[in-house]
């Protein structure tokens, strides 16, 4: 059975309560928010109830600080494709607005996670906050537990063996100095970005490397440059993973000043215009720069198409369809 989403409380089944839930923003669903949903997920199958995971959107930063620079991992579109491959029974997305922001933790607690949902155990990290103010913490919901009855678990904190710790802090930091395979061990997977292909200025196509034009919203900017990549089309229930070479910046030969992620495949010539397009950023080659005219810029593209195949050989991605790009293959 398929994961369900839920927006409001009058469309939650009663056969769902009595779930465990894990909560959370799970902004990149990186190592350590998977231990968490992981654990809700134990706990359920454990105990013969439905599993689910409630996130916020927008999220919380995006409310308080709408004009920030972007900085969102992963939009809800790739998050919740990501929480479904956990096994989870539902999703429940809260709308984060001003009535939510609030509430006192004891009310979050009781209207919505009781009375909205009649959660049985909540699962969180060990650094969660909630309610007025980020006033509620794990010792609020351990206290709210025993008096109502739920229980509670708060999974410590995780980090790479002699590493860095799983945080999507940490994780932003590695893209924007252009460590997309850092980042990779900290999320599990290759981080991605997924958008609708747009028509361009073609003028990949008029010097033999026709890119597939992916407009950049929402999205948190890695280092501007040229990267190996794995881009991937969904057909059906499936996504088959191609590899390719990609440039995300301005592209300043043409004095351009908007940002675009622009994906060349090799060897694939399909019309994609207007589909969406999954593209996981596995190297980094080399930073954005002005070129003296198309032949200069043609001349480098050859070599970068060497070097990303070079690259992409020498991880030895299996052929055939995957949910995502895993660091393991």
């Amino acid at each position: 059975m398929s994961m369900r989403l839920f927006r409001t409380f009058h469309e939650f089944p009663s056969a769902l309560k009595g779930g465990v839930i894990a909560l959370g923003n799970f902004d990149g669903l990186h190592l350590g928010h998977q231990a968490v949903i992981g654990k809700a997920v134990e706990i359920a199958h454990a105990t013969g109830v439905p599993a689910g995971v409630m996130t916020f959107e927008p999220h919380p930063r995006l409310f308080f600080k709408p004009d920030l620079p972007p900085f969102l991992l992963s939009p809800f579109r790739i998050k919740a494709r990501l929480i479904e491959a956990l096994g989870l029974d539902y999703l429940f997305v809260q709308t984060f607005d001003r009535e939510l922001s609030q509430r006192s933790g004891e009310n979050f607690v009781e209207e919505i996670l009781l009375q909205g949902l009649g959660v049985s155990h909540v699962v969180v990290g060990y650094d969660y906050v909630f309610g007025f103010q980020r006033k509620g913490n794990v010792a609020l919901l351990e206290a709210l537990g025993k008096r109502h009855g739920f229980g509670v678990t708060a999974v410590g904190e995780l980090a790479l063996p002699g590493g860095a710790r799983y945080s999507s802090t940490n994780v932003r930091s590695l893209l924007k100095e252009g460590r997309p395979g850092d980042a990779a061990r900290l999320l599990g997977r290759f981080w991605e970005i997924e958008g609708r292909v747009e028509h361009g200025d073609a003028r990949g196509r008029t010097i033999g490397f026709p890119t597939a034009n992916v407009a950049y919203r929402d999205y948190l900017h890695p280092m501007k440059g040229v990267y190996a990549v794995r881009a991937g089309i969904d057909q059906g229930t499936e996504t088959i993973w191609r590899d390719g070479v990609a440039n995300f910046g301005n592209r300043p030969t043409f004095d351009k000043t908007d940002v675009l992620l622009e994906v060349h495949l090799f060897d694939f010539a399909e019309d994609i215009y207007a589909k969406h397009l999954r593209v996981a950023l596995t190297d980094f080659i080399r930073p954005e720069a002005k070129f003296d005219g198309l032949d200069a810029l043609k001349a480098q593209i050859v070599k970068d198409c060497e070097t990303a195949k070079w690259l992409l050989a020498a991880r030895g991605f299996p052929a055939g369809p995957a949910p995502f790009v895993a660091i393991g293959a």
